[in-house]
């Protein structure tokens, strides 16, 4: 049985680890994280992978939570009799009951895992428009009271660039090494089911979505910053 796996950028190196830990026969295609700035991608960019992907594979999976795409993801997941990984979010996913309690204590968390440390420059801080606004930081990060990093592998270097990225934000650092947690958990517990004949995917003749998503809304939410509108991080 061939199973792709369709799946956040962000989640790459972790799925990757994940499938070669548990020996699994799978193909791996990645959905850029950058559509996280703008959520609305995220069903049509998945929608187009499937499709792509369902004739020469048995089994679909996609990687995701639900990412802020308010239902529509699950909507094109229904449409092709696909799964996906339970939860609202990979911080979610990773922190379990942990994430809970600290959105609970605080909800001005801001959170970061091994990938937003690695790229943060480019993931956040760029596509923000930091690099060339660095004023609007203020607007951005106002109403947070804390970084919390949840740490998927132990790493003095990145535990050090996370320190470096708070003092950047001008907020106080909590570590919190979780591993892959539920992103984990809930992947093997999915594919040992897979099996199952409502697995099986299907390929309906129309897409729900007729277009792929340009970039242009993400500039726009730019300029608006740029004229005091606040844009959620």
């Amino acid at each position: 049985m061939k199973t792709g796996l369709v799946l956040c950028g962000a989640l790459g190196r972790e799925v990757v680890a994940i499938v070669r830990r548990h020996g699994w026969d799978a193909t791996l295609h990645g959905i850029a994280s950058a559509d996280h700035s703008l959520p609305m991608r995220i069903a049509p960019h998945v929608e187009h992978k499937l499709r792509e992907l369902i004739p020469s594979h048995d089994r679909m999976v996609v990687v995701y939570g639900d990412c802020g795409t308010g239902g529509t993801l699950d909507a094109v997941l229904a449409h092709y009799h696909v799964p996906r990984l339970t939860g609202p979010h990979c911080y979610e996913m990773y922190g379990g009951a942990a994430h809970d309690a600290l959105m609970a204590e605080q909800p001005g968390t801001f959170f970061l895992t091994d990938f937003l440390v690695r790229g943060f420059t480019g993931t956040i801080w760029k596509t923000l428009g930091l690099d060339r606004h660095p004023e609007l930081r203020e607007d951005y990060f106002k109403h947070y009271t804390r970084v919390v990093y949840l740490q998927q592998e132990p790493s003095a270097v990145l535990a050090d660039k996370a320190f470096t990225i708070a003092a950047r934000l001008g907020l106080p650092l909590e570590l919190q090494t979780t591993g892959y947690g539920g992103l984990e958990t809930r992947l093997v517990s999915l594919m040992a089911e897979l099996h199952l004949d409502k697995y099986a995917p299907t390929l309906p003749d129309a897409p729900l979505h007729s277009a792929l998503p340009n970039r242009t809304p993400l500039a726009r939410l730019r300029k608006s910053a740029r004229r005091g509108a606040l844009v959620a991080v």
